[in-house]
């Protein structure tokens, strides 16, 4: 078995500040920096309670898991985030799915 093959990069969170309404700025372990407007993904059970700004800004950096948590227990993997503008899009239509009341995706990124 070929360890290269199975190994991918692991990406964590290492600050955040809020930058305005739904919009984190994010920097990674590596100095990458995302800044995301999470206003289209917040829908769902999961998610849809961070429509209240206050429950948004709440957000913490789960320094144990290298990401983004809300007190309602809603967070996304560090490589959603690391890679949000590669995959916003698709993410955003599983969003949709979640508000018609869809269950079959994958709502943690």
């Amino acid at each position: 078995m070929n360890v290269e093959a199975m190994s991918h990069a692991i990406h964590r969170v290492e600050n955040f500040e809020i930058v305005g309404p739904y919009t984190l700025a994010l920097r990674f372990e590596d100095g990458t920096r995302q800044c995301i407007d999470f206003r289209p993904v917040l829908e769902g059970k999961l998610f849809s309670p961070l429509q209240d700004s206050q429950v948004f800004n709440a957000v913490v950096l789960d320094q144990d898991a290298g990401t983004l948590v809300w007190p309602n227990g809603a967070d996304f993997d560090p490589a959603t985030l690391y890679d949000w503008p590669k995959i916003r899009d698709q993410f955003v239509a599983m969003a949709r799915g979640w508000a018609h009341g869809s269950s079959t995706t994958d709502r943690t990124g």
